[in-house]
């Protein structure tokens, strides 16, 4: 079949959930992918942040395969010696001391909520607990990620949701302190609001979260789905900002490509739930483990945050140029490998004239471009990206 074909096929097999660009891709190679026509693109995207490695790292490869044949699945009525080390792996990387693996980043923002609920509901003696999360936020489409989304659009179709969330201002501690009371059990943040517009924290208020949650008995929760795992510059985004949160949530990076999330928690916290509280069929499975373990090995044995570090102020850079250049980009936000440019237009445009050169960039909102390539991406990938990036904005 040719790939018209196919993607024909599609559109009368799937749901309409995804306005999908006309392309079918086949496979790839380090920060390029390729088509099924073999039309080579430059890969600015990571599936959304997912392939920090890039494709075809053969150690990453050569361990799902070893695992492939020995075992897949067994379920969390038993232990198994990959699931072990990638937890003690994430344990020692985040700082927190207890794991549960899920298969997806919506799924380990169900866990930290029910986790943050049932800790009040332990201490209280009530099963009330209210959760403050902040405006323009993404934490997933399941119903109860979906609850603490800060984007009405999201939410309002799929009404009425998972009760008891408000929303307060990101970067504005005033208008959160003004959200708490005696019910409030948890507040969750993104450290950098991707969906939302690449907004990075600011560090006081961050600092002025965690204080506030002492002082009250709350339970500091950061989503660290996307601006985890390196991209950054550290391994988890909240360690560039020296706050350390009582949950976090991970996912994408974590596995690389296979479909693995994660909630952590300090032991204090993560001591509310009981056998019975909080369960997965697939999660943790021997599979998708072996997936994060060799994460984990491989960002140490190829130094990737040293190398983030080093790149992506040549990124800003680069981006600052453009800003400076074209009086239709208004500005530059984001930190790490996770930067974005917001335009005074739509950008799908843009990002359909790169695609057809070759390269492929994503949006967050209809006006910003979102940079979020392999962690792996050099300064003569920059470059290219840069060139072809300019020659559609002309």
């Amino acid at each position: 079949m040719l790939m018209e074909d196919y993607i024909d096929k599609a559109e009368k097999v799937l749901m309409h959930t995804y306005s999908r660009y006309k392309i079918l891709l086949d496979k790839g190679e380090g920060v390029y992918l390729y088509d099924m026509n073999g039309k080579k693109y430059l890969d600015f995207a990571a599936g959304i942040a997912v392939f920090a490695l890039g494709y075809g790292n053969k150690e990453y490869n050569n361990a799902l395969k070893s695992q492939i044949d020995k075992l897949l699945h067994t379920s969390n009525y038993y232990y198994n010696v990959p699931a072990i080390e990638a937890a003690a792996k994430l344990s020692k990387a985040s700082g927190m001391d207890r794991i549960f693996f899920t298969n997806s980043g919506t799924e380990a923002m169900e866990g930290a909520v029910k986790l943050a609920r049932k800790y009040f509901y332990k201490n209280k003696n009530f099963a009330g607990g209210e959760i403050i999360s902040m405006n323009h936020s993404f934490h997933g489409r399941t119903m109860g990620a979906l609850s603490v989304t800060g984007n009405v659009k999201y939410r309002e179709p799929f009404e009425p949701l998972v009760g008891g969330a408000v929303f307060a201002e990101f970067n504005n501690l005033d208008s959160v302190k003004e959200k708490v009371n005696e019910n409030t059990c948890a507040i969750i943040v993104e450290p950098i609001q991707g969906e939302g517009g690449l907004y990075p924290a600011d560090s006081k208020f961050l600092i002025g979260l965690r204080k506030l949650c002492d002082e009250k008995d709350i339970v500091l929760i950061f989503d660290e789905i996307q601006c985890g795992m390196g991209r950054t510059g550290t391994m988890f985004a909240y360690q560039g900002y020296g706050v350390k949160p009582d949950i976090i949530t991970t996912a994408k990076a974590l596995g690389c490509g296979v479909p693995v999330g994660a909630f952590a928690a300090v032991e204090s916290i993560a001591g509310a739930f009981e056998p019975g509280d909080h369960g997965t069929t697939y999660g943790g499975n021997p599979f998708a483990t072996t997936g994060v373990s060799k994460v984990f090995d491989l960002f140490q044995s190829e130094n990737i945050l040293d190398h983030v570090n080093e790149v992506s102020g040549y990124l800003e850079e680069k981006l600052e140029e453009l800003v400076n250049k074209y009086d239709f980009i208004q500005e530059r936000r984001g930190k790490g490998l996770m930067q974005g440019l917001e335009f005074n237009k739509p950008v799908k445009d843009i990002i359909l004239a790169a695609m057809d050169k070759g390269l492929i960039i994503i949006n967050a909102g209809a006006n910003i471009l979102r940079f979020v390539p392999p962690l792996i991406i050099t300064k003569e990938n920059i470059d290219e990206m840069i060139h072809i990036l300019e020659s559609c904005l002309k």
